[in-house]
This record gives structure tokens, sequence and C-alpha cells, in this order.
């Protein structure tokens, strides 16, 4: 039976929060656990250097994300668990694509186009502070997709684009230079809970509203107060569907936990003993986890052991592929 390679990047530029577990760790380990898939999972480093040049926060955001991955039970020996400046063979392909990647196509990535768009409204040089590193992100994530012959690749409805990008890019090597690469498919689960935040908007980074995923049990206590609620008195029917704190219940409960909610909240439960439950249920959820995370963190050498092993994987992958490519495009010994 062929496998379905399945490929998810994370990149490390910040500490994993709730949302993130929800919409992306956890379903993606429960995939990589299906016998039909072979999963690539890999800590995006290099394009951290797009938004960030703090080498300190790359670096500590590079070993809590590996932490948690190994923390919530990815299982390194089924999946190839790697970091991206690792692997050489990645921006060596990165180049070798950009020299076919369209300008015009990189004209139209939302990112660029946003960032010139927010230039001229502003009476700007619509690239202003644009890096090349912001214009080609579309082609290093296409080497990294096309790298390992991926067919899957979940991702949120933001970046569907980049993945169509890379479909193009490899359809044109494939073209010019015959049939090298497979062409991926993305996969955008609308199943899949966008969590909101403490004010009620998606939780982002971005909108400082989020929280942390393994905080310690009272500052976690702590966070889940904070959610912004109406004025609806004890006793006072609440609407389910028009709250944060029931979103986030309905993120982390069973089916049965989810139905008996729904009755307390048409009883009118006080937001504070709301609230307190749903602590109980995502402090009970993260608790084994949260203890393993704190150990791994504690012990960066064995994440980095991991890395390295994960990265003789990737490259055993890698290596005999860019040779191959290589050998294509007319770069090989005389």
């Amino acid at each position: 039976m062929s496998k379905v390679r399945v490929l998810t990047g994370i990149t490390t530029t910040g500490t994993p929060h709730l949302g993130n577990y929800v919409g992306a760790i956890r379903p993606a380990i429960a995939s990589s656990k299906a016998e039909d898939t072979e999963s690539f999972f890999f800590l995006a480093d290099l394009h951290a250097l797009i938004k960030c040049h703090e080498p300190e926060h790359i670096h500590n955001s590079t070993r809590e994300i590996a932490a948690t991955w190994l923390a919530l039970g990815l299982d390194v020996e089924q999946t190839v668990f790697y970091r991206q400046s690792d692997i050489p063979e990645i921006p060596e392909l990165s180049w070798i694509l950009s020299c076919l990647a369209a300008k015009g196509l990189m004209n139209r990535a939302h990112a660029y186009k946003a960032a010139t768009a927010a230039n001229t409204s502003k009476g700007e040089d619509p690239d202003f502070a644009v890096t090349m590193g912001l214009f080609s992100y579309p082609v290093l994530m296409a080497a990294d997709i096309l790298m390992f012959g991926a067919h899957a690749v979940p991702v949120g409805k933001d970046q569907k684009q980049h993945v169509e990008m890379a479909r193009d890019i490899a359809a044109r090597f494939n073209h010019h230079y015959g049939e090298t690469f497979v062409l991926p498919e993305a996969v955008v689960d609308d199943s899949v809970a966008v969590l909101q935040g403490l004010d009620g908007r998606k939780m982002s980074k971005s909108y400082h509203n989020t929280i942390p995923l393994f905080l310690p049990e009272k500052q976690l206590r702590k966070h889940i107060n904070k959610i912004k609620t109406n004025l609806l008195e004890p006793g006072d029917p609440k609407d389910p569907d028009d709250s944060t704190v029931f979103q986030l219940w309905q993120a982390f409960a069973d089916e049965s936990q989810v139905a008996f909610m729904r009755e307390e909240f048409a009883r009118g439960i006080a937001w504070g003993e709301a609230k307190k439950q749903l602590y109980e249920l995502i402090n009970d959820e993260l608790k084994q986890a949260r203890e393993t995370y704190r150990e791994l963190l504690d012990s960066p050498q064995k994440i980095e052991q991991i890395l390295q092993q994960g990265a003789i994987k990737a490259r055993s992958i890698a290596s005999p592929f860019i040779k191959q490519i290589r050998q294509s495009i007319g770069i090989y010994p005389l």
C-alpha cells in the first residue's frame, strides 16, 4: 500500500498557545498515526528570519516548539521530525526553483501584496522595508514541500495560495526538465476549530490575546479568568454560541460534556463557575504533557539529539534527490 506523504511546517517565532494546539498540533499528531500516512514535521527556522531578527527569540522558540510537539506525543520513530536549517539541500533547491519561478507569480503573493498595500496607504514607496525574504517566501516554502514529495500539505486558508504556487513552480520545472516533482495539494480542514482569544477575536500572537499552551496551573487559571464575557448575572440564560468560554469548552470537551455545558448555559450558570469548570477541563487534558514539556526544556541536549536523528532521516531523502535534480539541470561532475 503506497502511503500519502503529509508535510507540516511550524515557524519558530513564538510560544505555542491553545489555538495552535487545537487548530494544528492536536489534529496533525492524530493524523500522523494513520497507517496510510507518512508524516514530515519541520521547524521552519529559516522562515522565522523573515519576521524576526532577534537571535535569542528564534533560538528559544525553536526549543519551545520542539518540546511542545514531543511532549504532546509526536512519535519520532514513525514520523520525520527535523529542523529546516539542518537540511542544506532545502536552500539549494530554493535557489534552483527561484531561477524558474515567475516574478509575476511572486507579485501576487498575499503577504507581499499586503505589505505593498500598507505602504501605499501611508504614502510610502510600495516596497519600503520589504525584504527579499518576504518576497521570496513562497519559493522557500515550495522547496520545503517539493524536496520531500509531499502529496498533502495541511494549511489554513491564508496559506493555501503558497501550496498552489509550489504546484505552479513544480509544474514549470517538470515541463522544462522532465517529470521530477510531485504536485502537492493543499488540505484545508474547515472542521478544525479556530479558537477565540481572551478578547473574543481570533486567538493570535499579533492580537496579544493568547493563552500559552503550557502555563503553570495558577497562571492558566488567571488567563481563563480574563476571558471577556457579557454582564449577564447568575441565573440569566446565556447564549453558548456567542461565548468564548463555551467555544473553548467545546474544543476540549467530548459530546456529553458539550451537551452538559449547553444545558448549564440555558440554566444561567455564573461566569465564574463556567470559567472554573473550563480551567479544570483544559488543565486535565494538558497536565501530563506540561510535565513532560518542562522536563524537555530542562534537557535541551535531548531535544537536539532527536532533531539530529530527524535530520539524518530527512537528508537520506534530500541528498539523493538534490543529486538527481542537479543531474537534470546540468550541474554535475565533468
